[in-house]
Order: C-alpha cells, then structure tokens, then sequence
C-alpha cells in the first residue's frame, strides 16, 4: 500500500538536509512541486510527491571524496 501521509517544510527539509526557508525559496521560485493538500493555509505534500521530486530534481550528484562530482551511474573517469 502507497504510503499516504503528509510532509509539511519541516519533514520535506529534513528529508533533504537543508533547512525549511531553503524549502520555501524553492517553492516561491517554483522549484518544488505544486501542494497536494492545504490545511490552515499550510502547503502540505505527499511523501511520494517529495521522493519523486527528489529522484528528478537537478543537482542531486553528491560530491566525492575529491570534490569532483559522481557522474549519474557511474564513475568519473
């Protein structure tokens, strides 16, 4: 069964290890995806909304060790 809880700034900050006005910024700048649900005026999202953002969004090669980034799959050469 699909999770179907809500993430609010907070969760989706935490998820990604950066703080909740970074998460506003993207938002504003229409980085992040549309709210699925509002409550009290607060944009809330659905886990698998946020995952799969975070599967696509640009930027997400971590660095290695030497400061180069890892290409997608694979080694740098």
């Amino acid at each position: 069964m699909t999770e179907r809880r809500l993430w609010s700034y907070k969760e989706i900050a935490d998820h990604i290890r950066v703080q909740p006005d970074t998460v506003r910024s993207y938002r504003k700048h229409g980085l992040l995806p549309p709210p699925d649900a509002v409550e009290g005026g607060r944009p809330l999202w659905y886990v698998e909304s946020i995952t799969e953002w975070v599967a696509r969004r640009p930027g997400r090669h971590r660095r290695r060790r030497d400061g180069h980034r890892r290409a997608p799959g694979g080694e740098n050469g």
